[in-house]
């Protein structure tokens, strides 16, 4: 009945994928969450400390409750007309052209978030084996090297899972992915504990970026050498923070729940599917991943409050670089990255797969070579074009708009059918509003962009 089609016994129900949907709700869960988190975590810390507890806490919690929202208009449009893949919905809506634009926006962005967490991998590896190795400084062995890592990494462990059938099957890495940032969570909420304000530094490992001096009479906390630092209510919390930097932090918390493109993918797999059934793995996933990010953005920016970088555990290297702790957490992060680019992956193929070679039966030749080429294509991208965020940016804030807010809601109010919904019935009303709301941020993105890229583009605020 939710498909608002006429149901008789001698009309089959029409499949519009290769298998059955096999996946658990468990499973399901574990990979809807492992979509929505990104690395953008690692930032989180730095947006609460440039808007304030309370409305960092606010901002939060509207993108949440705007992402669950946005689920609800596509799993409705998929419900009634049986179809559950973003491109269809578009192509239903306004034919080709919906879904070329669809299509395009999952490539785009995806392809950016892949490289974002290529980029993470390629800077993050060789530091963590030169403090694994207890090395002073970087040496120029291959090992060292992020071009090689990078690709050692993409061969060995994400095109392996890259190549898998169904996306259910990624369970697993899912669970252990989110278990690293688990890990990650535990370890940032310890470190509150364990690190005194003002900004501690072992001695001899004194850095100027944090601004502090020496008292004359040294004080020791839980073994470090604490710095005192001369400004007043450096270790005061700030509730509501407006400056120059809180309008750059505004797109890591908008973005923080982006996963629309994988949501249909998951539900197509769901077993024993429906519309409720997915709408519930929806909202725990972004349940639990919106207590992740607010205790990860707390306790990180309670340990460090104005001073915390934009890359939470770089500011952990200047208290202690060495910190076995703290290396540990490095290592689990780049394994939650590095295991979330083939569920990113698999809606890139999908969309291309619509593009190119729709209506085709599955190939594996096919399946495997568009995976090929596009981590080849990523791969080349993060090696031969270091300054790419300014690129992936100008990608971010016109793709991820168009996916949460603009798609969702305009594909709503074509596909459901005027007489059920009116034009001016309340959900149409409001799925307009969304659409509206999509297009002021797509706007506000592009133009902190602009404005950042004016003063040198040194603002660089990160990505989901």
């Amino acid at each position: 009945m939710e498909e608002f089609l006429p149901h008789g016994a001698e009309k089959k129900q029409t499949h519009f994928t290769d298998f059955e949907g096999k996946t658990s709700f468990g499973m399901s869960v574990f990979n809807l969450s492992n979509a929505i988190m990104g690395s953008g975590i690692l930032g989180l810390a730095y947006a609460m400390a440039n808007t304030g507890i309370i409305l960092f806490l606010f901002l939060l919690t509207a993108v949440a409750l705007l992402s669950s929202y946005s689920i609800h208009l596509l799993l409705k449009s998929s419900g009634i007309v049986g179809i559950r893949a973003y491109e269809q919905l578009g192509y239903r809506a306004f034919g080709t052209p919906g879904k070329l634009a669809a299509a395009i926006a999952i490539t785009l962005q995806n392809i950016g978030a892949m490289s974002s967490y290529l980029y993470i991998v390629k800077s993050e590896v060789p530091l963590v084996i030169q403090t694994f190795l207890n090395l002073e400084e970087k040496t120029t062995d291959w090992y060292m090297n992020g071009n090689y890592l990078v690709i050692l990494v993409s061969v060995t462990i994400i095109l392996p899972l890259a190549l898998m059938k169904q996306l259910g099957y990624l369970g697993y890495a899912s669970g252990f992915s989110l278990s690293c940032m688990g890990f990650f969570l535990i370890s940032v909420i310890y470190k509150k504990f364990q690190i005194p304000c003002p900004l501690p530094e072992q001695e001899g490992n004194l850095t100027g970026s944090l601004n502090a001096t020496l008292v004359s009479t040294s004080d020791y906390q839980n073994g470090y050498t604490v710095l005192q630092a001369p400004e007043q209510g450096t270790c005061t919390p700030s509730f509501f923070t407006l400056n120059s930097q809180t309008a750059y932090t505004i797109p890591i918390m908008a973005f923080a729940f982006v996963c629309h493109p994988e949501v249909l993918p998951i539900y197509t797999e769901l077993k024993d599917p429906s519309k409720k059934k997915m709408q519930c793995i929806s909202n725990i996933s972004i349940t639990v991943m919106y207590l992740m990010y607010f205790l990860a953005a707390l306790f990180g920016y309670l340990t460090f409050y104005g001073r915390v970088e934009s890359e939470l555990l770089h500011t952990y290297n200047k208290v202690d670089p060495f910190d076995v702790l703290i290396l540990c957490v490095r290592v689990a992060v780049l394994t939650a990255v590095t295991l979330t680019v083939p569920i990113v992956l698999f809606p890139v193929r999908r969309a291309i797969q619509q593009m190119l070679f729709q209506g085709k039966d599955f190939s594996w030749i096919r399946h495997v070579t568009i995976a090929v080429v596009l981590l080849t294509f990523i791969n080349l991208l993060v090696i031969f074009a270091p300054s790419i965020l300014g690129i992936f940016g100008m990608i971010g804030a016109t793709s991820a708009p168009c996916l949460i807010f603009i798609f969702p809601a305009i594909f709503y109010i074509r596909i459901m059918p005027k007489d059920k919904e009116p034009l001016r019935s309340t959900p149409k009303i409001l799925a307009a509003c969304f659409a509206l709301l999509g297009v002021l941020f797509m706007i506000m993105s592009l133009s902190f962009i602009i404005i950042d890229w004016a003063m040198g583009g040194g603002k660089s605020s990160g990505s989901h």
